[in-house]
């Protein structure tokens, strides 16, 4: 009954995104939707500026914090009716409220008193050896799921404020090539040709985010190549 209690409130996240995909709530962010219906978003956009930036922030805020995989048209989305500047600004605190929302959940979950497999307290020692290294390495590899991510260091017992500033840092960076490729598909949507996701995988978007992710662990290369410290 207690590990049940403690499930809790990550299992009530995982019903609300199951209810979000079921309703396509979602599927307005696409961007053939998009296509259709962009002018009248801006301009909506334009006439309550407050109000269109709470519901993208509480929007995508809900969409990370359920882990459901719609959040990348929503940021998408984003850039296109805000502009880069703001819609970066904007989705770097929705990203950031979504993940620790589920972080909290998440590490309420595993909060059990039992004992953890011994392979379980040699990776958490591992990450405890180097936990900057490594949690800046997970925010700002694109290949690893935001979510993913999130659950994964609230298991390996991330220190809060640790999460917080990666997942700030990391979301924020990773924010601006998306909202960028965002307010480039209003032109292409415009111009009648369908919108090409791919560019997330293009080189110019990912090889600064993998070189980034590589220098956050060449300290832990570092220590690793010159071998354990002499005992004092």
């Amino acid at each position: 009954m207690n590990r049940l209690r403690a499930a809790l409130p990550l299992l009530l996240l995982i019903v609300t995104g199951a209810l979000l995909i079921a309703s396509g709530a979602l599927d307005a962010f696409r961007p053939e939707r998009l296509a259709t219906s962009q002018a009248e978003l801006r301009a909506t956009v334009a006439a309550h500026p407050v109000l269109a930036s709470l519901a993208y922030v509480g929007v995508l805020a809900l969409s990370i914090a359920t882990g459901i995989p719609g959040s990348l048209f929503v940021i998408l989305a984003g850039g296109l009716l805000f502009g880069v500047v703001v819609a970066t600004a904007l989705t770097g605190i929705g990203l950031t409220l979504g993940s620790l929302l589920l972080f909290l959940a998440s590490r309420f979950a595993f909060s059990s008193g039992r004992a953890p497999p011994a392979l379980a307290e040699r990776l958490r020692a591992g990450f405890h050896a180097h936990p900057l290294s490594y949690t800046l390495f997970l925010r700002l590899v694109p290949v690893f799921p935001f979510g993913g991510v999130t659950v994964a260091l609230a298991w390996l017992r991330c220190p809060l404020w640790l999460f917080l500033g990666a997942t700030a840092f990391g979301g924020s960076l990773m924010a601006v090539f998306e909202t960028s490729i965002g307010a480039g598909l209003g032109a292409t949507l415009a111009a009648g040709h369908p919108a090409d996701l791919g560019l997330l995988l293009a080189p110019r978007v990912l090889l600064p985010l993998l070189a980034l992710g590589a220098l956050a662990l060449l300290p832990v290369l570092w220590r690793r190549r010159r071998g354990p410290a002499p005992p004092a």
